[in-house]
C-alpha cells in the first residue's frame, strides 16, 4: 500500500450524518438499501446506496448516526444517483457501518 501525505488525507471530507430515511433498493444488482443522510446546514441532505443488508434493515437505520465522504462526485447506481459514500468495514457476514460511539452534532468533520 502506498503512503499518502497528511494534506492528501485532509482532501477527503468525512462528516457525521444522521439517517433520515431508508428504503429497500430491489433494483440493485446486489442487495442494498437506499438512505437519505442529513449532514447539517452546510452540506444538507445527501442520498446513497449501501450494501449493508446483512446487518441492517431500513427500519433500523433511521435516526442512526453514520460517517460519510461528502466530497466525492455523484455516482449512478442503477436508477439511483448516489451522492455520498457512507463508510463501513466488513465482518464475516457483511458490511458494518462506521459511526461515532457518542452522539456528535451532525455535520462535524472527522479529525
Amino acid at each position: 500500500m502506498s503512503e499518502i501525505s497528511f494534506d492528501d488525507f485532509m482532501k477527503v471530507d468525512i462528516r457525521v450524518g444522521r439517517v433520515t430515511r431508508a428504503e429497500p433498493f430491489p433494483e440493485a444488482r446486489k442487495p442494498a438499501i437506499k438512505m437519505w443522510v442529513d449532514f447539517g446546514p452546510e452540506i444538507g441532505e445527501r442520498k446513497t446506496s449501501a450494501q449493508i443488508t446483512a446487518h441492517y434493515t431500513p427500519e433500523t437505520l433511521v435516526g442512526r448516526q453514520v460517517m460519510g465522504v461528502v466530497n466525492f462526485p455523484p455516482r449512478q447506481i442503477g436508477p439511483f444517483m448516489s451522492e455520498v459514500l457512507v463508510l463501513g468495514a466488513y465482518d464475516a457476514e457483511g458490511v458494518v457501518l462506521i459511526a461515532p460511539d457518542k452522539e456528535i452534532p451532525i455535520g462535524e468533520r472527522m479529525c
